[in-house]
């Protein structure tokens, strides 16, 4: 095996931005609320038909939630079924002036 030199490169918080897709706040922002959303699942022990018996959204918002097929969603239907899972969010913004990328100091689900 070559012993090549790496290169250490401190990421920006947002995978996204790191790899330079559009939206990337948005993406991350869904990704985040996704992952809060499966969380609230495991915890509760629901499949996904359960999961739609209490929320009244669809098994296959669900399965598409757990398979990280987020382009369907707007964040704020995700927030929506995060807060029928019995979940309260948080959202809160900062607007940095320097011309450098924002970073998202705290969020919290």
């Amino acid at each position: 095996m070559k012993r090549e030199k790496l290169d250490i490169v401190r990421g920006s918080g947002n995978v996204f931005r790191d790899l330079g897709r559009a939206d990337a706040d948005v993406k991350q922002l869904k990704a985040l609320l996704a992952a809060e959303i499966i969380k609230a699942l495991d915890r509760d022990e629901l499949t996904v038909r359960a999961a739609h018996a209490r929320t009244g959204f669809a098994a296959a918002d669900f399965s598409r939630v757990r398979n990280a097929d987020l382009a369907r969603f707007t964040a704020d239907r995700l927030m929506s079924m995060l807060n029928r899972l019995g979940s309260r969010v948080e959202v809160r913004i900062s607007v940095n002036r320097t011309g450098r990328p924002p970073v998202v100091r705290e969020a919290r689900v």
